[in-house]
């Protein structure tokens, strides 16, 4: 979910503009997963623009101030979600914690990394969210450290119906700055994606794990 179609649209140009978002309808790009994509989002690049890194953190802290004025720690999920949780959380003057994939192989062997309180009532700072898995994975190891979660914020989101039914399912509300219908409408705007190419986007869209070009 999105709060305002302005900062949705913004976002959506600046991740266009330093080209963490690309589009390629002709060469798709293969994710992690395994999912033929021909969107593939890099929000890391958004760490190497002090002016675009400053937008985006200060428009994530709006809403925690918005939505969740209780928070007080916040948690990043590794690795990428990492740095945008550190900057929210020195802008809001709050703890901050992360949790990695796996546990650490050696020494304590954690799997959350920083000072975890019982009770604390923590918002989840994701950089992306495709089928919200590895997002979820964090908020039920927190969960399981008796952190109280109240929510969970990204950069970005597909919109996939998988990852609204999961978080749904999960009771962890979410918000993102911007999603994928933003993004076209920006891309189009811009030039990016020609309008021979949505119905390509779309099909897709509608059924990413079994799209092929």
């Amino acid at each position: 979910m999105i709060l305002s179609k302005l900062v949705a649209a913004n976002t959506a140009a600046l991740l266009l503009q330093i080209k963490a978002i690309k589009l390629n309808t002709q060469s798709p790009y293969i994710w992690a997963s395994g999912w033929n994509s021909p969107i593939y989002c890099d929000n890391r690049l958004t760490l190497s623009y002090p002016e675009i890194r400053t937008y985006l953190k200060e428009q994530l802290s709006d809403i925690i101030k918005q939505k969740f004025k209780d928070c007080d720690g916040i948690a990043g999920v590794a690795t990428a979600g990492i740095p945008h949780g550190a900057l929210v959380a020195d802008v809001l003057g709050l703890p901050f914690i992360y949790v990695r994939s796996t546990p650490k192989s050696h020494g304590l062997t954690n799997l959350i990394e920083g000072k975890v309180m019982a009770g604390q009532k923590i918002i989840v700072v994701e950089d992306l969210i495709s089928t919200g898995g590895s997002s979820l994975n964090v908020v039920n190891a927190l969960r399981a450290a008796d952190c109280n979660i109240l929510g969970l914020i990204a950069l970005f989101s597909y919109g996939f119906d998988v990852a609204v039914k999961a978080f749904l399912a999960a009771e962890c509300p979410f918000y993102t700055l911007t999603n994928y219908d933003a993004l076209i409408e920006k891309a189009i705007e811009q030039g990016f994606v020609k309008k021979e190419e949505l119905e390509t986007l779309a099909a897709w869209r509608n059924k990413p794990e079994e799209w092929r070009k």
